[in-house]
């Protein structure tokens, strides 16, 4: 008993760290927010980030869409 009770501690003790890790929700959200704080240099390393780690995501899409739009000097 006392080892399954350990197994289930253990077990929730690891949970939080598999959730551990950039979300691409998460990373458009910063650097939408980058942006807003006319930090655009961090914003472009997110979206860059973004197509590079998730690249079949919509959120890549977003971001390749985001940077041609920076690219060309056109601000939100």
């Amino acid at each position: 008993m006392r080892h399954i009770v350990t197994l289930l501690l253990g077990s929730l003790l690891l949970l939080p760290l598999a959730a551990c890790g950039d979300k691409p929700e998460d990373l458009m959200q910063t650097a939408r927010f980058e942006e807003q704080q006319f930090n655009q240099e961090h914003a472009i390393k997110l979206y860059q980030r973004i197509v590079r780690e998730f690249p079949d995501s919509s959120y890549a899409q977003q971001a390749r869409q985001r940077l041609q739009e920076l690219s060309k000097g056109e601000s939100r």
